[in-house]
């Protein structure tokens, strides 16, 4: 907010006024990281938000970076080299991902696997287990999971 909009506020109503310097001096407290993560979620149209989503989202930014600079460290020691280079970091990036976030199998897959399992016919219920129309028969309903499973107790317990 512009310091024009706390002499705004302070003009049309005091409680405003306070509202409005209590949300710049909030903001001017928090750390740069945190303008980003709110900056980033504004572009992507999130207007209002929880003040722990922010913090959750740093939280996983800093995890996720520290892991991959410490695979990026061991790839570049595994290489005989003190210093990272940009293809050490890129390769724990891709590492990560295909590690932490599994992806789909593709879908020319996914329709063989299911036109494979889809090619077994289901069993057969027998005429036991049907009525007439071969509408399947439910069990007493004193033997489903539906039925009340507890007793109502009165309030006065004898002694």
């Amino acid at each position: 907010m512009a310091a024009g909009d706390a002499e705004a506020a302070k003009g049309a109503n005091p409680e405003l006024a306070a509202g409005v310097a209590a949300g710049q001096a909030e903001e001017q407290c928090m750390p740069r990281d945190a303008h980003v993560v709110l900056s980033v979620l504004k572009s992507m149209g999130v207007e209002e938000c929880d003040d722990r989503v922010v913090h959750q989202l740093l939280e996983f930014m800093y995890r996720y970076v520290g892991e991959v600079l410490g695979d990026a460290s061991a790839y570049a020691g595994h290489a005989d080299r003190s210093t990272l280079e940009l293809d050490d970091v890129k390769l724990a990036m891709q590492a990560r991902v295909n590690f932490a976030f599994a992806q789909p199998p593709p879908r020319e897959v996914q329709l063989e696997l299911s036109s494979a399992r889809n090619r077994v016919p289901l069993p057969g219920l027998g005429a036991a287990k049907t009525s007439g129309g071969g509408i399947v028969a439910l069990p007493p309903s004193d033997r489903t999971l539906s039925q009340r499973n507890f007793q109502v107790g009165s309030d006065t317990q004898p002694r």
